[in-house]
């Protein structure tokens, strides 16, 4: 399995890497993409990604929470991070008007900044969309043509979200939140609707562990070698084996991300 998008350098498992790796190696995780929330912790990402060749990657970017960070400098700064060999996307970049740390006008300048750098290095887009889909959809229809690969990461929507998604070519990144039985009906139903080469697999660990997994889960972290709990759900949900799901998933990646992922196999 490949894990696109877990926040290994997130302080609820920075201080136990060595075992959080252990335990994903074991579950079966072949590869995984550490995610960045903003410039700071891009480096730190690319880092640890180093320490770790031919099994962690990174993704360099400014989370929407974090837009009032942006400055002048963090354009370039980004680009000279991507630039990197263990850097196969830029994000997690879009919007957040659910809590709107930042201010909506501020995530839009930041979400076109990242857009261009993308564009620029040519690297895939990894994209974060929470409350702002008529907005999120407004400013990237533009620039999709230009756009290597692009992934909705964390897909919780209805279809019609989903429709609008597919439409722009765009692949869908699914994680434990469908293993909860409080908020996941229309992910639910949304999920078979997937065309099978565009789902990608994620934990967003240290977030929404699998809540199926257990009340004694409840209050601890969500981890990479979750990820087979997370495939199991959604093949018996699309009515596959979870064989299939997880090489279909795995093929998805690679294509998502291109050769960059591909050497070490």
């Amino acid at each position: 399995m490949i894990d696109i998008c877990c926040n290994l350098t997130h302080t609820a498992l920075a201080s136990q890497s060595a075992q959080v790796l252990e335990r994903a190696r074991q579950a079966g995780v072949e590869a995984m993409i550490v995610t960045a929330s903003d410039v700071e912790d891009s480096a730190a990402a690319v880092a640890l990604a180093q320490q770790h060749p031919g099994y962690l990657w990174a993704s360099v970017g400014n989370h929407p929470h974090h837009a009032d960070q942006w400055n002048n400098t963090s354009y370039a700064t980004l680009k000279e991070l991507a630039s990197q060999a263990q850097v196969v996307a830029i994000g997690e970049t879009g919007l957040d008007y659910y809590r709107n740390l930042s201010a909506p006008e501020t995530q839009q300048v930041v979400f076109e900044q990242q857009i261009a750098l993308a564009i620029e290095t040519d690297l895939p887009l990894f994209m974060h969309q929470r409350d702002a889909h008529k907005s999120f959809i407004e400013i990237l229809k533009p620039y999709r043509k230009h756009i290597t690969n692009a992934v909705v990461h964390c897909f919780t929507g209805n279809r019609a979200m989903l429709k609008d998604y597919l439409d722009l070519d765009l692949y869908i990144g699914v994680t434990g939140w469908i293993c909860d039985d409080r908020r996941a009906q229309d992910l639910r139903d949304a999920i078979i609707a997937i065309p099978d080469d565009r789902l990608l697999l994620e934990t967003d660990a240290p977030y929404l562990i699998p809540r199926s997994l257990g009340k004694q889960f409840y209050n601890k972290p969500n981890e990479p070698a979750y990820l087979l709990h997370i495939a199991q759900d959604i093949a018996q949900r699309r009515k596959v084996s979870t064989t299939d799901l997880i090489e279909q998933t795995i093929n998805n990646s690679y294509n998502f991300y291109g050769k960059a992922i591909m050497a070490d196999r």
